[in-house]
């Protein structure tokens, strides 16, 4: 098989180094990829947003499967484009992909199927929302409607903050055409999970539980960013919570795509709150998750291929999947100021050492090499991801190769997966 995967972070070095492992792949593509990418894929440059470009790429080279990363092109209708040229792609197409595109859309999708998540309301004038923040009570949660690179979301303690967030949303633009309509969720408290599930109409195979880090410091504090850390499994998911999560909102959500004439292919990210009324839904992602996908490659050992192909052939619910016994953590290593701005090129020594420790992977995420030197190119620049015997043993293997990695400004969180310990 010739295989291509769009995107060029993490999560999609994750997914290259598991196409990587399967005996049936004898070719992959990356599309732009990165040089941390290039030791498992030839990367083609064609940028994520060039979708009549990908699929000329993919049909030119008679590619058997694309699998596609990033919420973005998904959204902009990547897999309508393939799917018209008669290309095998795995993903959700336009429509499908609202269920992220469109914060609206889904907590609507939610409450028709009843659904359990936070009460909610949806702003398209900046004056509506004004009155309604001068009235409600706080903490709120502030959304952009569109896609913001999981930066769109703040919690609001008070009054201020919450008018000041809207503001920069609706008037100033912060978020441009993603932050033209706002949604205002209630507060939620509990532990975050995530569940990604791959989807083919009404057919479901679910991934392990793991659990992301959002915010940029110890002690989930700071602003949000596109995810600091994730480890798998997650003990606070239990028999119980899993039933109820499997019951309530995995197959209810399936069932209500397909009544909305919306019928779901690809991976479906579940982001939940473990509240004390039980398993609610804070959001959900038209793709594999990032950086959730890293530990999960990790441990899964059933080839991600035959899942893949599965779910385009109508075999997804003949599938089994096999996990490793153990745990698996990732911890992501960021430039000084993100999610903010930060420098770019600095170099980065240390990548080679961590990588040789036995159970360690680098998923580069924002990386260049030039002269035989790593330098950062991003806000998120490496996943250093580890499997051990259990949460413990992995932490204690990811942080250990965390010490071995350094360029100026670098952080990181030192609480990735202490919430499974306690």
């Amino acid at each position: 098989m010739k295989m291509l995967v769009v995107g060029s972070g993490g999560r999609e070095h994750a997914l290259v180094w598991k196409i990587a492992q399967s005996p049936r792949v004898k070719k992959i593509y990356c599309a732009p990829g990165s040089a941390g990418i290039a030791r498992q894929a030839e990367c083609v440059d064609i940028s994520v947003g060039d979708i009549p470009s990908l699929a000329r790429f993919a049909a030119k080279e008679s590619i058997d499967l694309t699998v596609v990363g990033p919420e973005a092109p998904l959204a902009a209708g990547i897999v309508d484009e393939f799917r018209k040229s008669g290309i095998p792609i795995f993903g959700p197409d336009r429509r499908a992909a609202e269920i992220e595109s469109s914060k609206s859309f889904a907590k609507g999708l939610m409450r028709v199927n009843s659904i359990p998540t936070a009460a909610y309301w949806v702003f398209d004038e900046y004056n509506q929302l004004e009155s309604f923040l001068k009235g409600t009570k706080y903490p709120v949660v502030l959304k952009a409607d569109g896609l913001a690179a999981g930066k769109g979301v703040a919690i609001c303690g008070d009054r201020d903050q919450a008018m000041a967030l809207g503001h920069a949303m609706m008037t100033e633009k912060v978020f441009g055409e993603a932050g033209r309509r706002v949604v205002v969720e209630e507060f939620m408290t509990g532990q975050e999970v995530s569940i990604i599930a791959l989807v083919a109409g009404d057919a479901v195979a679910v991934l392990e539980p793991s659990q992301d880090h959002k915010q940029a410091n110890d002690g989930d504090e700071g602003p949000n960013t596109g995810g600091m850390g994730a480890y798998s499994p997650v003990p606070a998911v239990t028999e119980p919570v899993w039933q109820r999560i499997e019951r309530d909102i995995i197959i209810p959500t399936v069932h209500g795509m397909n009544r909305e004439e919306r019928p779901y292919f690809g991976a479906l990210y579940f982001g939940l709150m473990l509240t004390p009324a039980g398993p609610q839904v804070l959001e959900y992602n038209c793709r594999f998750g990032d950086p959730e996908t890293q530990p999960l490659m990790m441990r899964l050992e059933t080839d991600l291929v035959d899942l893949l192909e599965a779910s385009l052939k109508g075999t997804l619910g003949d599938s089994a999947l096999s996990w490793h016994d153990g745990a698996s953590i990732c911890v992501v290593l960021a430039s000084g100021g993100y999610p903010g701005s930060y420098k770019k090129g600095l170099p980065i020594t240390g990548i080679e050492e961590a990588d040789e420790m036995e159970d360690v992977v680098v998923f580069h995420a924002g990386t260049t090499k030039s002269d035989d030197q790593w330098r950062t190119a991003g806000g998120r620049v490496v996943g250093v991801t580890a499997r051990g015997s259990g949460i413990a043993d992995a932490r204690d293997r990811a942080y250990e190769a965390v010490k071995k990695i350094a360029f100026e400004g670098m952080r990181y969180r030192t609480d990735i997966g202490a919430k499974a310990l306690i």
